[in-house]
């Protein structure tokens, strides 16, 4: 947001998020998006709001954050050679009703076939406990990751491309 020109500020959501694996990928960060955003905005009635719910999905199911380290190996073990999408959904919403927007994005992600040591090594260099699919594209992305197809930074955050699509003509184009 810093890169792009927003003046904003960060507020944790008292929320808790839906964790449906029967939910489709897109409609389950949607809902989590929309929750996140209707409870801020609910205490910051001059505010425009934008939520956001990121999740790592495989063959259709969700891969949320690794409890442990264990649990984080495991995760990327399961990920790596392999294809798989980063959905985040996003909700723009205002408490007096005049803004809201939902939408998603999906980016494909596929990780280098890495094993069992370089999978450790990468651990070493993150904190993956807090990250869906316990890793992290914006820190040493380059050692894990083969390709990636569609938008970056919906991989390392935020989809900044649809977001400013979305967000300009309420706020006014950033810079």
């Amino acid at each position: 947001m810093n890169e792009a020109g927003y003046d904003f500020e960060i507020v944790a959501s008292e929320v808790e998020e839906l964790h449906d694996a029967s939910m489709a990928p897109w409609a389950l960060t949607e809902e989590n998006a929309r929750l996140k955003a209707s409870d801020i905005a609910a205490r910051n009635p001059d505010a425009v709001v934008i939520g956001a719910d990121t999740l790592v999905f495989l063959e259709g199911e969700p891969i949320g954050k690794p409890r442990d380290m264990v649990e984080a190996e495991r995760m990327l073990g399961r990920l790596v050679g392999k294809t798989h999408q980063v959905c985040t959904g996003v909700c723009l919403a205002h408490p007096t009703g005049d803004i809201s927007r939902t939408f998603h994005e999906i980016t494909d992600v596929t990780f280098r076939p890495l094993r069992g040591e370089q999978i450790r090594e990468y651990l070493e260099m993150i904190d993956p406990l807090d990250k869906a699919g316990a890793y992290a594209a914006q820190d040493h992305g380059e050692f894990i990751i083969e390709t990636t197809v569609g938008s970056w930074t919906n991989v390392v955050g935020l989809p900044m491309e649809k977001l400013g699509e979305v967000l300009d003509p309420i706020c006014g184009a950033a810079a």
